[in-house]
Parts: structure tokens; sequence; C-alpha cells
């Protein structure tokens, strides 16, 4: 049998079917393996134990969905889910950070928060890892699951202070991503982005998590339907949009909401850190935010900074003041 690509993650995780979305797109042959606990093959490769894990068929082994989409673009050139144009691309991976870092918010915040997604949480994560585990043993785990991760709640800034913010945010998205979707097919042309699946990936989680699922059916079912067609692309073609073209209207109201939610938090974050404060406080659309610094997303904004800031001068003038206009340059120049 030919080499191939090993992904191990578990569906629950929304970084795993980001990756595995991804991989169905662009026709790479892989096996999904997910059973057991994915974090043991990051530690047993020296790894962070971050998931999904992906090996390739030449041995190496990688973890983060970031990484691991742009190790993918440099070996497989063919499918690409970065946009030609050089300022596309960019935006493509603004809103992919966006939603890899604050759409999850809103993953966590549901998942955690309402006692009905508690409870299905704890089935589907641990009959995901051992569906025949014997039943003290799954009590015991589930509940050990369901009190690390709302011990971690605070941590990732799904806390009741955030509540409406998290949950106001999540209907913009899904306000906004729903009327985009309905005129053209993904965020970037009639082909997914790294955006795309960056959405995708903590989305489907929400789509299938009780109270999340029933507002997503209820306020935006296109949303509902984008993300059943996203879960297999390997049968679209597409092209991108043109970059002569203004953006749509929806996409800028995407960015605009970056703008007002996620960057001010990346900078205020940057901030913390920089000056080593044990909080992070800023109002975030006209409510107070506040959480502990994450070290994870000050690279996470270093990183964009630093993409930006190496763009050629041509670039930069058609994109500045799309980033201007949508409130998001401030905090990334």
């Amino acid at each position: 049998m030919a080499a191939h690509y090993v992904l191990h993650g578990f569906n629950p995780s929304p970084y795993s079917v980001k990756m595995r979305a991804i991989l169905r797109y662009r026709r790479i042959p892989f096996v999904w393996h997910a059973l057991g606990n994915p974090r043991d093959v990051a530690v047993a490769a020296g790894l962070p134990p971050v998931i999904p894990v992906l090996k390739f068929p030449d041995g190496r082994v990688m973890n983060d969905s970031t990484l691991l989409a742009y190790a993918l673009e440099r070996e497989h050139p063919e499918r690409s889910i970065v946009p030609d144009d050089p300022a596309h691309a960019y935006l493509s991976d603004l809103l992919e950070d966006f939603g890899d870092e604050w759409i999850t918010k809103m993953m966590f915040h549901y998942r955690w928060y309402y006692a009905a997604d508690r409870a299905f949480a704890q089935d589907w994560i641990v009959t995901s890892r051992d569906p025949l585990m014997p039943a003290a043993r799954r009590q015991a785990e589930k509940q050990a699951f369901n009190d690390r991760q709302v011990g971690r709640m605070a941590i990732v800034g799904c806390t009741e202070q955030n509540r409406p913010i998290i949950e106001d945010s999540y209907r913009v998205v899904l306000d906004t991503l729903g009327r985009h979707v309905r005129t053209i097919p993904f965020l970037f042309g009639s082909r997914p982005s790294l955006a795309d699946f960056g959405f995708y990936g903590q989305l489907q989680i929400l789509s299938v998590d009780p109270t999340p699922m029933m507002e997503m059916r209820d306020r935006a079912p296109d949303v509902y339907c984008w993300l059943l067609r996203l879960d297999d692309a390997s049968g679209i073609d597409g092209a991108w949009l043109d970059p002569s073209m203004p953006l749509p209207e929806t996409l800028t109201a995407l960015l605009r909401h970056c703008g007002e939610t996620y960057l001010p938090f990346l900078a205020a974050n940057t901030r913390a850190l920089q000056v080593g404060a044990s909080e992070v406080s800023l109002d975030i659309l006209g409510r107070p935010y506040a959480q502990a610094p994450f070290r994870y997303q000050g690279k996470c904004h270093d990183a964009l900074a630093r993409k930006l800031a190496a763009l050629p001068v041509d670039m930069r003038r058609r994109l500045d003041p799309v980033l201007e206009e949508t409130g998001c340059l401030r905090y990334l120049a």
C-alpha cells in the first residue's frame, strides 16, 4: 500500500475536523484515526499535547492546524486553500485566526456553560475515545473531563461577565456569514480558503452541541447547510474572487466585526503580556471584557503584524484602506 497521511484527532475537536475537511477538499489521501487519546501521539513525538496530530508519509509528526495547513501547501500545491492574490491571502489568514482564536471562545462557552451542552459533550467526547467503555469508567471519565474543561473556562475568557459579548458575537457571525453564503459559496470565491476552514472547525462543533445548534438552525440555516457542504468539499472546483473588484459587503462586515472584537482583544492581550499584567481588560461591543493574558494569542498577534509588514508596497496600497475602513489596521500596523 502506498504511503499516506494519518490524522490523529477526534470528532468533538474543532481543530481536528478542520484539518480533516482540509485534507478532504485537497484530495490528499489520509487515514482518520479517531479513537483513543490523540494527545498521546503528540507527547510520544515530543510535541505539545495539542490535537490534531498529523503523521506525514515520510514519518514526520506535526500538530497545530495552521502550521499543518501551510505545510500541506508546500508539499501539495494543487487545490490550494490560499488565495492567489496576496492581499486576499492576508485577509484569509486574518479571518482564519479570528476563527481559530475568537470563534473558539463561542465554541468553548456554549459547550461548557449550559447544562444540556455539558451533558452532551461528556457523552460525545468519552464515547469518541472508546464507544464500549464500561459504565463505571465511562461515568468517571465524563465527570473528570467536565471538571477539567469547566475549570478552564475563565482561562479562555468564558466567564459570566463575558457571556453577553460572546453570545452577541456568535449571532453577528451567524447573521453575516448567512448573508454571505447566500450570494457567494465561500468567503473568497467559489472555492474554499483557509479562512473558510478556520470558521468551519469551530462552527461545525457549534452546529452539533444542542444550544448553539438550535440557534444556528433557527437563525442561520444557510450557515448550517454551508457546514454540511464544507465537511467534504472534495468534489468542488471553483475560482477566487477577482482582486480588481471591491470586496463583497458581507466579507467587509466580517472583517469589521473582527476589528470590533478579536483584534482589540489581541492588542490588549499583547500589552498585558509585555508589562506582566495579570489581567487583560477592555471594552468589547460596549461591554467590559476581562480574562487572563494568553501567551499563544500573543504569538498570533505578532504573526499577523509581521505578515502585514512583509507585504510589498503595492499590496499595502490596496490592503491598508480595507483594513482601515474595517477598523483592523490600527491593531496590526
